[in-house]
């Protein structure tokens, strides 16, 4: 073989090995490596994206009757005198007159505690009118006692007792803590059951918890509103919890 069939090999040869052409060809098969790394990541998360919509996301609900354990109840009373020391006698009596309707209900004498008094005077014409007010509170455990005092609150009045707006008996249930894991425990079940009719529906299985809310906890009369003037409060409480509960779909 002559020098003259040899050339071409050669000029081949140098061409690839000058540097602007080694880099080149490097940066080439870079960007082919990194497409090939880029289509399998993409196609990766495109198959997490489509495990991620296979969730569904329900509510659960759950209820329970409970009666208040804490009774209490605000008793307003006034007199209105022109003259301030007959109306301040007149509110001395009837404290007197409260104090012995709760101790003849079988009340201890700490049961009932004054909160708070007041003077306002209005004239008219010269004529200067005095009106004392007293607030005494009732507080208690005792359910049962507590709902009697409530049936005979007229027995007050009987005595001459002026009960003004205001004054009402309030039950609080305070023991929500004790109930609380419990019902967020049914109100997940009930939520996957939920989650479960949707699988069914769908041709899917409920898999794990992906996600969970829990709402607030209400309490609330068990037989509708009560309260305000004219109508007492119930000791019979509803405690009502939903939460929201997002479960993957297998």
């Amino acid at each position: 073989m002559g020098d003259d069939d040899m050339q071409p090999a050669n000029e081949a040869h140098s061409v690839w090995r000058e540097p602007a052409n080694i880099r080149w060809f490097g940066t080439a098969a870079i960007l082919a490596v990194g497409m090939i790394a880029g289509g399998y990541l993409l196609g990766d998360g495109l198959l997490r994206a489509k495990d991620a919509e296979r969730a569904v996301t329900v509510r659960g609900l759950a209820e329970r009757d409970v009666t208040a354990d804490l009774a209490t109840w605000t008793i307003s009373y006034s007199a209105a005198s022109t003259d301030l020391a007959e109306a301040q006698g007149k509110v001395r009596r009837d404290t007197q007159a409260i104090e012995a309707f709760f101790k003849e209900l079988g009340f201890p004498a700490d049961a009932l505690q004054p909160t708070g008094a007041n003077v306002s005077s209005f004239t008219n014409e010269g004529l200067t009118t005095y009106t004392v007010r007293q607030r005494l509170a009732l507080r208690t455990e005792d359910i049962v006692r507590a709902r009697k005092a409530v049936a005979r609150q007229f027995d007050l009045v009987g005595r001459g007792v002026f009960l003004e707006e205001g004054s009402g008996m309030a039950y609080t249930f305070t023991k929500l803590n004790d109930v609380k894991p419990a019902m967020v425990a049914e109100a997940t079940k009930d939520a996957r059951a939920s989650a479960q009719q949707f699988a069914e529906d769908s041709g899917s299985g409920v898999g794990k918890i992906r996600e969970a809310t829990q709402g607030y906890f209400t309490i609330e009369a068990r037989d509708g509103e009560t309260g305000g003037w004219g109508n007492s409060d119930s000791p019979y409480k509803k405690v009502r919890v939903v939460t929201t509960v997002s479960f993957s779909l297998e």
